[in-house]
C-alpha cells in the first residue's frame, strides 16, 4: 500500500460524531482567529492586486471574497482570500507544521461549502481532517523540512487543503489517494520570499492548489500512486534521502488530534512569530525596569539561529520587512509597549526615535540549535541601559493556544479589532456570535451572506484594485 492510500484510508474514516468536543472548540477558536485575519487584510496590497489578476482574466462566481460584497470563482475566492489571510501575518501557527495551518485550509473549504451548501459541522470536520494530514506529513519531514528553507505553510499546506477538501466531497480513499498526489506536484514555497508579497500569496496558492486537487481527482484525473516515495517523489526532492521518517505519518493518528498537542498558537502581535519571544522578553524588562529608548544604550535579542535565518533585518526598508525584521519589533516593543498594525505602516519607518533606537539593537543566535519545532521560539533579551545596568530575561513560549492559554477575552477582542477594519462595527458580534456557534451553521452561506452584507459601505462599494 502506498502512502497517499494510507493517509487517504485516514482521511476517509474521519467522521464529525468522532471529534473530542475540545477538538471542535479549539477548531472554532481557529475559524474565529483565521477570519478576523483575512478581514483585516482584506484590503491589503497583495489580495487586492491577486484580485485585480484574477478578475481581468477570469471572472465572478459564487464564493465571497470576505471583507467585500464581491464574489468569485471557488477557485479564485480561495487564493485570494487566502492570501488576505496572511498578508498581515498575524494568523495562527502550529509547531508540527513549522508554519501557519488554517489560512490554507479555511479559504479552500468555506468556498468549496459555498459551491455545496455545506453545513458548519462538515466544514469543521473538514478543517480538523485537513489539519490532522498536514501534521501528520510535517511530522515525517520536519526540522529538517523548515531548516532546509522551505515555507511549510505551502508546501505542507497544500496537503492539509487538499484533504480538507477531499472530505468536503466525500471521496472515496481512491480519490482522496489521488487529490493528495496530484497535490504533491503543486507543493511549493520558499523562505527566499519572506518579506514580500509572495509571502502570503504562498498561503492563498496552496489553498486554491488544495481545492484544485481535490476537484481534479473527483473528475477523473490521474496521478502517481507513489508521489510521496518515488525515488523522485516528494520526501526525497524536498528533504533528501535520510531526511525523513515516513513512519511517522500513521503513528498515532489523530491520537491525539494536533490540533489538541500541541495545537494552535494564537499570535499577539501581526508579525513573523519568530519575533514574537523577544518582544515579549522586551515587554517584561519595560515594564519591570520602567525603561525608556532614552535610558538604554544597547539592546541584544537572542533566538535561534533557523529564526534568525529569516528575521536578522537591521535596516527594513518596507513594511512587509519590517514584519520580518526582529531588531524593528523589539524596537517598537521598548517604544511602545506593544507591537501593532501602525507600526506596519511604511510611513513608520524612518520616525527619527525609531531609526536611533533600532541603531542600538542588535541580533544574535542562540549557542546550540533548538531540539524541536515547539523551540524555535524561545528568546532572550539583554539591555544594557545608559546607567551600566544588564537586565536580561527569556521567553520560552510566546504563543496562545491549547497549551498556554490566552486571557479569555483576548480572542474576541482581537477579533473586533480586525474585523472592524473591514465590517460594520454593529454587525461584528454577531458575527462573532455566529462563529462560536459554527456547528449550528446549516449553510455555509448563511456566513457568507451576512459577511457580505456587513461591509463598511465605502468598502463595498470600492471597484477591484
Amino acid at each position: 500500500m502506498t502512502v497517499a492510500t494510507d493517509i487517504a484510508q485516514r482521511i476517509a474514516s474521519m467522521h464529525y460524531q468522532d471529534l473530542p468536543a475540545d477538538a471542535v472548540h479549539w477548531a472554532k477558536v481557529a475559524i474565529i482567529d483565521t477570519l478576523a485575519c483575512a478581514l483585516a487584510g482584506a484590503n491589503e496590497d497583495a489580495p487586492r492586486i491577486a484580485e485585480k489578476v484574477a478578475a481581468t482574466y477570469g471572472g465572478t462566481g459564487p464564493a465571497l471574497l470576505w471583507g467585500t460584497n464581491r464574489r468569485m470563482s471557488a477557485l479564485d475566492a480561495a487564493i485570494i482570500n487566502g492570501t488576505a489571510g496572511h498578508a498581515l501575518d498575524y494568523d495562527d501557527v502550529n509547531n508540527t507544521i513549522g508554519g501557519h495551518p488554517s489560512v490554507p485550509i479555511l479559504p479552500a473549504i468555506i468556498a468549496l461549502g459555498e459551491m455545496l451548501g455545506a453545513s458548519g459541522e462538515e466544514l469543521l470536520l473538514a478543517y480538523i481532517t485537513g489539519f490532522e494530514t498536514q501534521a501528520a506529513i510535517g511530522k515525517a519531514v520536519n526540522v529538517y523540512h523548515y531548516r532546509k528553507g522551505w515555507h511549510p505553510t505551502a508546501t505542507l499546506g497544500v496537503f492539509g487543503a487538499a484533504a480538507a477538501s477531499a472530505r468536503l466531497l466525500n471521496l472515496d480513499v481512491k480519490h482522496t489517494a489521488t487529490t493528495l498526489a496530484i497535490a504533491a506536484s503543486l507543493s511549493s514555497g520558499i523562505k527566499a520570499n519572506f518579506g514580500t508579497m509572495t509571502k502570503p500569496l504562498h498561503a492563498g496558492h496552496c489553498s486554491r492548489n488544495g481545492l484544485y486537487a481535490a476537484l481534479m481527482a473527483k473528475e477523473g484525473f490521474t496521478a502517481s500512486d507513489e508521489a510521496f516515495e518515488h525515488p523522485q517523489g516528494f520526501f526525497e526532492l524536498f528533504n533528501g534521502a535520510g531526511n525523513f521518517h515516513v513512519e511517522k505519518i500513521l503513528q498515532n493518528w489523530a491520537n491525539p488530534l494536533d490540533v489538541l498537542s500541541p495545537g494552535i498558537g494564537l499570535k499577539q502581535y501581526p508579525c513573523c512569530a519568530s519575533t514574537h519571544s523577544a518582544i515579549d522578553a522586551t515587554l517584561v524588562l519595560r515594564e519591570r525596569h520602567h525603561l525608556t529608548p532614552e535610558r538604554v544604550k544597547k539592546i541584544v535579542s537572542i533566538t535561534h539561529a533557523p529564526a534568525l535565518a529569516h528575521t536578522n533585518r537591521p535596516d527594513p526598508k518596507t513594511a512587509l520587512d519590517a514584519k520580518f525584521s526582529v531588531q524593528y519589533c523589539v524596537a517598537r516593543a521598548l517604544m511602545h509597549g506593544t507591537v501593532t498594525f501602525d507600526h506596519f505602516a511604511d510611513s513608520a519607518l524612518m520616525q527619527p526615535e525609531l531609526r536611533s533606537l533600532l541603531a542600538r539593537v542588535e541580533a544574535h543566535p542562540h549557542d546550540q540549535l533548538p531540539k524541536g519545532m515547539a523551540d524555535h521560539y524561545q528568546g532572550v533579551v539583554n539591555i544594557t541601559t545608559t546607567d551600566g545596568q544588564q537586565l536580561s530575561a527569556r521567553v520560552d513560549q510566546p504563543l496562545r493556544g491549547p497549551q498556554n492559554l490566552a486571557p479569555p477575552d483576548r480572542l474576541e477582542s482581537k477579533f473586533k479589532d480586525c474585523a472592524t477594519l473591514a465590517l460594520r462595527p454593529d454587525t461584528v458580534p454577531r458575527l462573532f456570535e455566529q462563529l462560536c456557534n459554527f456547528e449550528s451553521i446549516s449553510n455555509a452561506r448563511e456566513l457568507t451572506d451576512f459577511m457580505e452584507k456587513s461591509v463598511i459601505d465605502a468598502n463595498a462599494s470600492r471597484a477591484a484594485a
